[in-house]
C-alpha cells in the first residue's frame, strides 16, 4: 500500500525519530504520539492504515490499553497492530500478558532492524489490501 499512514505511538523521542526516517525513506506518510491518550486522539484525526505501538509510556501498560481499544472499537478493529517494546529487557515483563489474546498483528522486540519494520510493515499493510 503505496502511501500509507502510520502510526507511531511512543515516548521515546529517538525510537520514534529513528523509525520515522526508516519510514518515509520507504514511501510512507509518518505522524507520531507520545503516549496512549495523543495516540487515541491522532487515530481519530488522522485515521492511518497501521499503528506502531510501545508498551510502556505513560504507564506501565499504555500501549497494551490502547490496543484493547482499537479492538473495541469497531471503526479501529481491522487497523494493523506492530507491537515494539524492550520490556524483555525490564522488570515489567511478569506484567505483559502472555496467556491472552492481546489484538496485535506482530511483536518486535526493540532494537529492531530496520528490514524487519519495513518487512513487517508491508505485510500487514498488503494484507490487510488482500
Amino acid at each position: 500500500m503505496k502511501n500509507a499512514k502510520i502510526l507511531i505511538v511512543d515516548d521515546d523521542a529517538d525510537f520514534v525519530f529513528s523509525t520515522r526516517t526508516v519510514l518515509e525513506q520507504s514511501g510512507y506518510e509518518v505522524i507520531s504520539a507520545g503516549n496512549g491518550n495523543h495516540g487515541r486522539t491522532m487515530l481519530a484525526r488522522e485515521k492511518p492504515n497501521l499503528v506502531i505501538l510501545d508498551v510502556i509510556m505513560s504507564s506501565v501498560l499504555d500501549g497494551l490499553s490502547m490496543s484493547r481499544f482499537m479492538r473495541d472499537e469497531p471503526e479501529y478493529q481491522d487497523i494493523p497492530i506492530i507491537m515494539v517494546t524492550s520490556i524483555a529487557n525490564t522488570d515489567y515483563q511478569a506484567l505483559f500478558p502472555s496467556d491472552e489474546n492481546i489484538g496485535i498483528d506482530a511483536f518486535l522486540t526493540k532494537p529492531i532492524k530496520p528490514a524487519d519494520l519495513t518487512g513487517k510493515v508491508r505485510e500487514l499493510l498488503s494484507r490487510k489490501e488482500g
